[in-house]
């Protein structure tokens, strides 16, 4: 607002010292312009496209009386021409303003002083001729030629005071200009020569990357604005004295500059706008740049800049903006900031500041807009700043602050926005925190302990647009006030603590919603009818989160103007209602995951073309899975595991060539992968187990599905041997083929499979609202893996008919989590390498004919928490010693009989082994073992009184311990409860 306002009142200063008074522009009173001058503008009149009639009054004779035309009273001559046009850039290039080719006979012009073409869209270059106006003072081409080289011709304006070349950039990231190409300076040399010049813009106007640009422009002694805003500027020159210390204006935004800040900038002592935000500037901040004393705007954030803020800084007494968010500055906040009374906007968020929450804020007075958020701010939120009368945003969250809400912020009655959340506040809040807040209509609370407790009658004084208070209590019940806030466009209430029905009255608020997030609680009863509000494609507009609540009957119909619907996690059972033409459906996320839907899915869901997620996994759908859904070519995931459905997997599906995750875990498809699916070669997690496909495993999966990190292929009935062409899968770092009918051996050539040996950075799960999961048999337990994935690494053969040894290559797969052969036709010993699986904690051998001694370098595998070598020919002595010594189950070495030592019950004596000899060392002394049993009693004594007092004596202790115990007794209560739904299930 107020740089528009700076550059108004720089036009107009212009203005008036191009001499284009009311006295020098007339219409026509004695003097009519020359004919040879209207001509011409009847010229470029007709090149143009003129669709709105922008140039309807350029008819009749006397043409200074034409819109945008001015004339020198004391000769006729056309010396002004403004064709701007009143677009907006929010709606730039559309809208009303002018197209075509610029008409050369604008060169007959020759008298002008004022030249506007901005705000339209020609086509073609700059022209030339621009340059041949000798008297030209003020040349506004700003957003008008979409591209081509800024023609050097320019550089012959000398008596140009201001000249706009700019072109439009990208300055907001939720804007995108997709323009076709921007206009190039490949050579700045000729600015030099326009030693008049006191404006110059050239933002959004590519300068290449070795163009001096620097050196030519301070060589101007008048400039007084210079914009480069996303220029594409990589350096900054480091200089000492420069010519261009008039400069009262700098903008050098959104480029790509990667240095220190440039000392040269102390020596504008008449600077009052500096702009050097989003460029990779780094270093500390210049003690020399605090001269700045006539500093009125100061942005230096989104940068990589560290340190403490200079305590100099107080001396910036005309400071009204001081914006550093997005870098690295650490250390206090200087106590002379409390000195800047002038200062109106305050942003340190996102940087790396340590401390309390500095109460010197208190002191500046006229703060309107405080930022502090994303930051590791601690102890309480100051009480003084209820002092700060003029605050309309205060934003503080993401930090560490504790204690209390103070009452004081109550008292800030011009607030509008008001961020506490992600901290650790807590207490209760009541309506009297916000009698005095009528002006506020943003207001989030989340991610605190925080109570909310209102009346039911209460009617508050405000009229929100965003709500948030998830993981706050707001319940039992739903909040009553809130169906007095008609305007309420975006609304969380996640893990709220509601235990209660939607009531009738939420209807009535429903007008405005873009964005409803109920999840996370208990909110139980009957779908209402959604209709959200058409949104302005916002990102993170319109959507409907309503998983892990307990509503139950129909899904009525699909909402409209709903992006992402999740309703995963209820009751809901029925069919899934069909859609139309009528309804305006625009999902790109459906999630309706574990619920008791029925019947088939609905082909309508076919004719949604934007939809990226489709997630209908843990339901009851029956039937074939429609072939159509080939047509959803934008599909990143599809999830249909753990329903009924039959039928062979339609070939159509080869056309979803975006898809990055499919499953089709435990249903009932049958026959074989339809070689369409080699063209899914974005795929990363393939999972089709529990089913009954059979054939060869397709070979084609390791020689097309180049960037499959999960291949899941278990209990199916697939035959024949393990295809070598897997081992191309380098990336691949869960691989299930468990549970088939593979004959052969273990393929040597697993040992190309780098992602199970070292971590990869790249996460699993690149879908947007989608949490990527695998069932995984480890330690012989089955576990649901989604945010851990992707440290999951398992090579999983077992119960085929494999045959062979155990490869000693696969002990190079260093970064196996688990490792389960059981149940094959394995023979030959265990490889001594086995010790080399260092990160292994799962490792099942059993119910093979492995044979020899267990290897001593078992004993290194510090991490294995489970391990089967049962029914085997195992002989020897079982080794002893670290992580083993913990493993004393029996059953791990049951059905070998010729181990013997601990914890088995044969012993070694008389065996000539290592575990005898090793036995031997230690029975040398009788009496110690005896020894040994008589201190066990008060060992145990002396135990169970230090554990249980400390339990008694301190409080946290025993909070502590029997919260674990309640989480063990959890952990395995639903353990059971979900294994035997998954065997009711299977068998029933």
């Amino acid at each position: 607002m107020e740089t528009n306002i700076f550059f108004i009142l720089t036009t107009l200063l212009f203005l008036q010292r191009f001499g284009l008074s009311n006295n020098m522009l007339m219409p026509s009173l004695n003097v009519t312009c020359s004919e040879r001058e209207r001509q011409s503008l009847l010229a470029i009149k007709h090149s143009l496209t003129d669709t709105f009639n922008l140039l309807s009054t350029w008819s009749g004779v006397e043409c200074c009386d034409w819109h945008g035309v001015g004339c020198d009273h004391r000769n006729g001559h056309v010396v002004k021409l403004d064709l701007r046009s009143q677009v907006s850039l929010e709606t730039y290039p559309d809208g009303k303003l002018l197209k075509g080719e610029l008409s050369p006979s604008l060169r007959n012009l020759k008298y002008l002083h004022y030249l506007d073409l901005s705000m339209n869209n020609f086509s073609g270059n700059i022209p030339e001729f621009l340059g041949s106006f000798q008297r030209l003072k003020y040349l506004n081409l700003s957003h008008s030629f979409p591209a081509g080289v800024v023609p050097h011709h320019l550089g012959n304006l000398s008596r140009l005071q201001y000249l706009d070349l700019s072109y439009p950039f990208v300055k907001d990231p939720n804007r995108f200009f997709g323009f076709e190409g921007l206009p190039v300076l490949d050579d700045m040399g000729w600015v030099s020569s326009l030693w008049s010049l006191r404006y110059l813009d050239l933002s959004g106007i590519s300068i290449g990357k070795h163009i001096d640009w620097f050196h030519p422009i301070s060589m101007l002694p008048s400039l007084l604005t210079l914009n480069l805003v996303s220029s594409g500027i990589k350096n900054i020159p480091s200089v000492k004295f420069i010519n261009f210390t008039s400069l009262n204006s700098l903008d050098l935004s959104f480029n790509y500059i990667n240095s220190t800040i440039p000392v040269w900038l102390s020596n504008l002592t008449g600077l009052m706008h500096l702009y050097l935000n989003h460029n990779h500037f780094h270093g500390e901040i210049p003690y020399l740049l605090c001269n700045l004393s006539s500093l009125v705007h100061l942005d230096i954030s989104q940068n990589m800049v560290s340190g403490p803020i200079p305590q100099s800084i107080g001396r910036l007494l005309r400071l009204e903006d001081l914006d550093l968010q997005g870098n690295q500055l650490s250390g206090n906040i200087p106590m002379s900031v409390g000195q800047l009374s002038k200062l109106k906007n305050l942003d340190l968020s996102s940087n790396s500041f340590e401390t309390l929450m500095p109460d010197l804020l208190c002191n500046l007075s006229s703060l309107v807009h405080l930022v502090l958020a994303e930051n590791r701010f601690s102890g309480q939120i100051p009480a003084c700043f209820g002092q700060l009368l003029m605050l309309e945003d205060l934003y503080l969250e993401g930090n560490e602050l504790s204690g209390n809400i103070p009452m004081s912020l109550g008292q800030l009655s011009k607030l509008k926005n008001l961020d506490l959340s992600y901290n650790s506040l807590v207490g209760v809040l009541s309506e009297t925190y916000f009698s005095k807040l009528q002006n506020l209509n943003y207001l989030a609370l989340s991610r605190n302990s925080l109570v909310l407790n209102f009346s039911s009658l209460w009617i508050p004084p405000f009229q929100l647009q965003t709500f948030d208070a998830s993981f706050c209590n707001n319940g039992p019940h739903f909040p009553n006030w809130l169906q007095t806030q008609t305007h309420l466009q975006r609304l969380y209430l996640s893990n709220s603590s509601i235990i209660d029905t939607i009531p009738e009255w939420f209807e009535n608020i429903m007008s405005h919603i873009l964005v409803l997030d109920l999840s996370n609680n208990q909110i139980s009863g009957k779908l209402p009818r959604f209709h959200f509000n058409k949104s302005d494609n916002r990102w993170g507009d319109g959507i409907l989160n309503l998983k892990s609540n307990k509503f139950e009957g129909l899904l009525a119909t699909f909402p409209s103007n709903v992006r992402i619907l999740d309703l995963s996690d209820n009751l809901l059972s029925g069919h899934l209602p069909q859609t139309d033409g009528t309804m305006n459906l625009i999902l790109e996320v459906v999630k309706l995951s574990n619920n008791r839907f029925t019947g088939s899915i609905p082909v309508h869901l076919c004719k949604v073309p934007s939809i990226y997620v489709l997630d209908l996994s843990q339901n009851k759908f029956s039937g074939r899975l429609p072939g159509c859904l080939g047509n959803l070519i934008g599909l990143g995931a599809m999830d249909v595991s753990n329903n009924t459905l039959t039928g062979v997997v339609p070939s159509s599906l080869g056309s979803l060539t975006q898809l990055v995750s499919l499953h089709f875990h435990n249903n009932k498809f049958e026959g074989n992968l339809p070689l369409s699916l080699q063209n899914l070669t974005r795929l990363i997690t393939l999972d089709t187990g529990n089913n009954f496909l059979t054939g060869s495993i397709p070979s084609w999966i390791g020689e097309s599905l180049l960037n499959l990190r999960i291949l899941n292929l278990q209990s199916n009935k697939f035959t024949g041997k393990i295809p070598l062409q897997l081992c191309q899968l380098s990336a691949l770092q869960y691989l299930n083929l468990a549970q088939n009918h593979i004959i052969g051996t273990v393929p040597h050539c697993f040992s190309n499979f780098s992602g199970m040996i070292t971590y990869q950075e790249i996460s699993v799960n690149p879908i947007y609202y989608y949490e990527e999961n695998i069932l995984a048999v480890v330690k012989g337990i089955q576990w649901d893996y989604t945010k851990t994935l992707q440290f999951l690494t398992v090579l999983d053969l077992s119960s085929n008919n494999i045959t062979g040894e155990i490869p000693d290559v696969l002990m190079n797969l260093v970064g196996l989590y688990s490792l389960n052969l059981a149940r094959n036709h394995l023979k030959g010993q265990i490889p001594t390498m086995i010790g080399h699986l260092r990160q292994i904690e799962s490792l099942d051998l059993s119910m093979n004919m492995l044979s020899g001694q267990i290897p001593q370098s078992l004993t290194s595998l510090n991490s294995l928490s489970y391990l089967n070598l049962s029914f085997n020919n195992l002989s020897g002595a079982i080794p002893v010693g670290n992580q083993l010594q913990t493993l004393v189950d029996p059953y791990i070495y049951e059905g070998n009989s010729g181990l013997c030592g601990p914890p088995v019950s044969s012993s070694c004596k008389g065996n000539n082994s290592s575990y005898n000899d090793v036995g031997e060392d230690k029975g040398q002394d009788g009496d110690e073992g005896l020894w040994f049993y008589f201190g066990m009693g008060p060992g145990f004594v002396v135990g169970f009184v230090g554990l249980f007092g400390s339990l008694h004596f301190i409080r946290r202790w025993r909070v502590a311990y029997f919260q674990m115990l309640e989480n063990v007794y959890g952990w395995l209560a639903v353990s059971i409860l979900v294994n035997l739904a998954r065997l009711r299930r299977t068998f029933f």
